[in-house]
């Protein structure tokens, strides 16, 4: 028999339920608590009603979130782009080219030295409050690298995606068409067993529409759903293919016509923002409450990569919204929890609800809104992942 916990003593609890407390979006319920048994919530709502369990926590008048869900991430890779950073900064634009530094460094690394990066990653990522991630491949582009990355994300998390086609391999320069045939043939097969999603950067410089409507046919065909990194750097098909073959998220949409976001508002499909990348290519931001008014689902992620967004904090990211891109701070941080859910098709967290993981994360203050209000300041203090207080 698992015990029970109470954490009692909550300034604002965010539920995520608009059934629970203010019937806001994030359901706010003031001097709450939650109760937590095994691995999951059992109940959540006011302090003073709370029922008995074997152990109380107080969390001493600070707010409590669900645990974020990142829900675009790209960390099994080796190397380091320092220098085309400092180059960008110093004028250059971001292209999908430098991908193949990366590319170089990871294939020449051992499955250990990714193995401690990626880890590495996720416990700075988990410090900062992300109890749920999402990584992808894409740094191998052989069929050997693209399985291996693939196996050592899988033993972190079930939210791996393949993606063989993040550019065309430096093997295939003069031959695109032979590498998306790697890619929807042995590749997929190699892949496919450690992988839930397959995604694809359809983008000028790697995969226009068809060749990406042709990667992820054949991966839902192998059982995989889609994503796909979509009009990031450009107008294009991208947005308008993921509501079509039913993507679960599209991401970055940053370059958006009337139509594509009609088709978003029309659909299943999230749109996943990222504004780690904008901000460290100095980049057009996202609009986001273009998106919001129109009625679509948002997402907000990290987007950690080595060279256009090396940040693994959600808080920041938040923040980044908020200021730049038109979101109000309850929206920023649903999008950075439930809608990150949503991104993935879970039910299970971000929120904290009966049924729901206990993953939670507790604010050194009394509302989810300082996250936006207090930029850069590490606030969070308490992480619970799986009804476990992490160390």
């Amino acid at each position: 028999m698992s015990s029970s916990t109470a954490i009692i003593n909550i300034a604002t609890l965010v539920t995520n339920s608009p059934s629970l407390g203010d019937g806001s979006p994030l359901g706010l319920i003031q001097d709450a608590a939650v109760v937590i048994e095994g691995d999951r919530v059992v109940w959540t709502g006011e302090s003073s009603k709370a029922p008995a369990t074997d152990n109380r926590v107080d969390a001493g008048g600070r707010a409590v979130l669900p645990g974020f869900v990142d829900s675009h991430s790209h960390l099994v890779f080796a190397g380091d782009r320092t220098q085309e950073f400092n180059a960008r900064m110093s004028g250059r634009s971001y292209t999908a080219g430098g991908i193949r530094t990366t590319v170089a460094a990871t294939r020449a690394a051992s499955d250990e030295e990714l193995e401690a990066n990626l880890t590495r990653y996720l416990g700075e990522a988990l410090r900062q409050g992300t109890t749920t991630f999402e990584t992808k491949s894409g740094y191998g582009l052989t069929v050997a690298d693209e399985a291996r990355a693939l196996r050592i994300a899988a033993a972190h998390t079930d939210e791996v995606t393949y993606l063989g086609a993040h550019i065309v391999s430096p093997d295939f320069a003069d031959d695109p068409a032979a590498y998306v045939s790697l890619v929807t043939g042995e590749m997929l097969d190699a892949c496919a067993p450690h992988a839930r999603w397959i995604d694809v950067f359809c983008e000028k410089g790697a995969f226009d529409g068809d060749q990406a409507r042709a990667i992820l046919t054949a991966g839902k065909a192998k059982g995989l759903h889609p994503r796909i990194h979509a009009n990031q750097l450009s107008y294009g098909p991208g947005v308008q293919l993921a509501v079509e073959l039913d993507a679960a998220s599209a991401d970055h949409c940053t370059h958006l016509t009337d139509a594509d976001v009609d088709a978003l508002a029309n659909g299943d499909t999230v749109a996943t923002l990222l504004p780690g990348a904008e901000f460290s290519t100095r980049a057009e931001w996202p609009d986001a409450r273009r998106l919001l008014d129109a009625g679509v689902t948002v997402a907000l992620s990290t987007d950690c990569n080595p060279g256009s967004s090396f940040t693994s904090s959600v808080p920041f990211c938040i923040a980044l919204a908020v200021r730049d891109m038109g979101m109000t701070p309850d929206e920023a941080v649903w999008a950075a929890t439930a809608g990150g859910a949503a991104a993935l098709r879970r039910t299970d967290v971000g929120r904290l609800t009966p049924g729901a993981y206990a993953d939670l994360i507790v604010l050194d203050a009394p509302s989810h809104v300082h996250l936006a209000y207090r930029p850069g300041v590490p606030l969070v203090t308490d992480v619970w992942r799986r009804g476990v207080r992490q160390g």
